[in-house]
């Protein structure tokens, strides 16, 4: 049995089913936790990944961003081509 950090609710955890660094959702409130400890089994609040997320994105928008610019200057290079 290990404890919600964030609302005190406890949470039926075998610690022989759980590995230190594994994330968890607490049935009560919804927070996302991290196995810190497995003697007793020990919660902490997990770190938020939303940095690492953005990071992606940015990186997956660049790439799109990228291709479509490329598009757009054969785009123009055809309108001028039929302008003459």
């Amino acid at each position: 049995m290990a404890t919600c950090p964030e609302c005190d609710a406890d949470i039926e955890v075998d610690e022989f089913d759980v590995d230190k660094g594994d994330q968890l959702t607490c049935p009560e409130c919804g927070s996302n936790l991290e196995v810190t400890g497995l003697s007793p089994v020990e919660l902490d609040i997990a770190p938020e990944d939303d940095e690492e997320d953005d990071d992606l994105e940015d990186d997956v928008d660049a790439a799109e961003g990228g291709e479509d610019d490329e598009d757009e200057d054969e785009d123009e290079d055809e309108e001028e081509d039929w302008e003459e």
